[in-house]
This record gives structure tokens, sequence and C-alpha cells, in this order.
């Protein structure tokens, strides 16, 4: 009788043994599958946007990069503006977005009343889940009217009146304008880097900042030498995702950006997105070079964005690399 109770033992954990092995082997062919799909779904995207392109692209060359015109009319079309606002509108976001989102971030992790961080951390989070045409619907009749009649006047009386500084902030307040898309942009992407910066804050170990308040270092000293050191990885991180999503924004920078195909040495005036310009004439196009130059504007954007983010994963590596020497 043992020796049938041990056989059935050592049968039983067989059969448990291959079921494992069965499973484990259905869960790594399952995840190669998901991660095929999307690679699958990125070489499709790349391969219409090349494809749509060609007829554009052929017709200019790279001439198309660096020309200002865009005429429909006479088939006449160049990214250089679309390109220029786009670059313009996230350098804005990010100059206005990122040191707010640390204040914010820092706040909540080292100075905050206990009371107060679950409702600010709320109120962030709600920030982020709020739709981006509701940004623009209040960029366009609120915060418009506020920068036409306030900031802008203020900035070309003040700015606009110095030496170097003086083309930047020149002509009249419209209220619309790259500056104003830039600014939108910038509190779209406030929550996003504030929750990331926030959550990576706050995986610095206790003993470390008690240690240097222990020393007598105060709260700038700890932040500034041990809680960035500790998490530039995961800063770094959340600063390059604001990036991406200000590169990509269509439907706020339209309502406010002034969608012109021109370049202005004023960030006052009107101006226009990759994203801006594909939203607004897509449906309008007419003819195979129109929609293929709409098209090679997707094409750019995405080029854009894949630098952006491959250096950012580069940079990204290397502090991880120099973290673990």
């Amino acid at each position: 009788m043992i020796d049938i109770a041990v056989v059935s033992d050592r049968t039983a954990i067989n059969r448990h043994g291959q079921r494992q092995r069965l499973q484990d082997a259905a869960f790594r062919i399952a995840t190669l599958v998901f991660a095929l799909v999307v690679l699958t779904l990125l070489g499709g995207v790349i391969v219409a946007l090349i494809e749509g392109s060609v007829p554009a692209l052929r017709e200019f060359g790279f001439a198309f990069i660096t020309t200002e015109v865009w005429n429909p009319v006479t088939d006449k079309f160049g990214a250089l503006a679309p390109i220029y606002g786009t670059l313009m509108t996230a350098l804005i976001a990010m100059a206005v977005g990122v040191p707010v989102s640390f204040g914010i971030a820092l706040f909540i992790t080292e100075v905050c009343p206990v009371w107060l961080k679950r409702p600010l951390g709320t109120a962030i989070e709600l920030l982020a889940g709020i739709p981006s045409i509701i940004y623009g619907i209040w960029g366009l009749f609120v915060f418009a009217p506020f920068m036409q009649s306030t900031v802008q006047p203020f900035l070309i009386n003040t700015l606009g009146q110095l030496p170097y500084l003086e083309d930047m902030f020149m002509g009249p307040p419209y209220g619309i304008g790259v500056l104003t898309a830039g600014l939108i942009l910038g509190i779209m992407v406030l929550p996003f880097i504030t929750s990331i910066t926030r959550d990576v804050f706050e995986t610095v170990p206790p003993m470390l900042k008690e240690s240097a308040y222990g020393l007598g270092a105060t709260t700038w000293e700890v932040v500034w030498k041990v809680v960035l050191p500790y998490t530039r990885v995961g800063v770094v991180g959340g600063v390059m995702l604001g990036l991406g999503r200000a590169l990509g924004e269509t439907m706020a920078v339209t309502f406010v950006i002034g969608n012109s195909h021109r370049i202005a040495t004023s960030i006052l005036a009107p101006g226009t997105t990759i994203s801006a310009a594909i939203a607004n004439e897509f449906t309008e196009a007419v003819g195979d070079i129109y929609t293929s130059s709409l098209v090679a504007l997707g094409l750019i954007l995405f080029v854009i964005t894949f630098v952006v983010l491959s250096l950012a994963k580069m940079m990204l590596l290397r502090l991880q690399r120099n973290a673990g020497t």
C-alpha cells in the first residue's frame, strides 16, 4: 500500500509539473503574440504614412521641409511653419509645465500637511482626466480673452521694449497665438508630469532623508542632494511623457493657436502645428498632392516624436548606467 501511495503522489506531482510547463509555454506564446501585434500595428502605421507621403515628397523633395509656403490653390506646400509651431509650443509648454510640476510634487511630498495631500493629489489626477477639447473651449472663450486684455499688453509694454526681445513680443495682442497655445499645453501636461514626479519622489527611502536632516540639511538641500539624484531616472521619464503629449496634442491647440501657416518672429502672433493643420484641413483636402502633403506632415510628426522618445530612452539608459557605477 505504501508503494502504491508513493507512486500515486509522484504521478500527481508529474502531472502538476507538466501542467505548469504547459501554462508557462502558453503564457510565453501569448505575450509574444501581443508584442508582435504591437510591432505589426506600428509597422502598419509607418508603411501607411510613407505610402501616403510619396506623392508629396516626390513632388517637392527635401524642400517640403524647408519651405514655409502653404497654398492649396496652387498646390504648393511646405511643412516648415507647422514644424516650427509644433516645436515652439512644446518648448513653451515644457518651460511652464516642468517647473510648476516639480514645485507641486515637492510640495505634496515634502511640505504639504497630511490632511491636504489626498485632496490635492485627487485634484491633480482629475486635471489629467479632462478631455482636450474642454481645454480648447476654455482656452478660446476664457483664457484667450484674458491673454488679449491683460497678459499680452503687459508683455508688449515690458519685454517687448527690451533689446533682443522686442521681436519676440511685438505686434498687436490677438489673444490667440503660439504663446497662448503653449501655455494651454503647459497646463495640460502639468498633471501628467506632476503625478509621475510625485510617485517617484515617494519612493525615496525615509531613512535617506532623515539622515540628511539629522546632519543639518535644509529641506531644499535634501531635495536637491538626496531626492532628485535618487529619482532622476523617473523624473526624466515623466518629463519625456509630458513632452510627447505636448508634441501630439491636437484639439486644444487648434482652438487657440490661430491656424496660420506663417512663421512670425513674435510668439504672440498666430501660427499652426502639424496636428492642428491635419485636423483642420484633412477633410477639405482636394487632390492627391494636397492629401499627400497632409499625410507627409503626419510622417514628420511621427519622426519627431520617435526621435524625441529615442533620445529620452538613451538618456534614461545612460542615467541608469551611471547610477549603477
